[in-house]
């Protein structure tokens, strides 16, 4: 069943702690600065199927990716296309940043998140509505 998080490799938990322990300054920046006080709660470095996701914002579905320059490799570009494919066949939507773009445009960031969050809660308001009653 599509965006069921209940299946993840569970091998990945410890590396989750250990990637929110040791954030990068882009990812504590909008973590700190926006995310955590988020009034649609987000979560940072989060097991998804066989994936860890930089944020999550379960209820909207949405994920946040940071992108370092480790990311612009052929093999990276190849590896993240699949973890996109992936998560939006669990029903999420993907915003992917490259960490200078946090670096240089902070609020545009958080206001394109927040418009994703809205956007996203919207879409499943709508989809609510259109389903006939049990």
């Amino acid at each position: 069943m599509p965006g069921n998080n209940r299946h993840y490799d569970h091998r990945l938990v410890p590396f989750a702690r250990e990637l929110r322990r040791t954030m990068t300054d882009q990812e504590r920046h909008l973590w700190y600065g926006y995310l955590r006080r988020s009034p649609v709660r987000f979560r940072r470095q989060v097991p998804l199927g066989p994936y860890i996701a930089d944020f999550c914002c379960p209820r909207a579905r949405l994920v946040v990716e940071l992108d370092g320059t480790q990311h612009f490799t052929e093999e990276a570009l190849v590896y993240d296309r699949r973890r996109t494919a992936f998560l939006e066949e669990e029903g999420y939507r993907v915003l992917r940043y490259r960490n200078a773009i946090v670096d240089e445009c902070i609020e545009r960031v958080w206001k394109q998140i927040e418009e994703a969050v809205q956007e996203r809660l919207a879409e499943q308001a709508r989809g609510a509505q259109r389903r006939p009653p049990r």
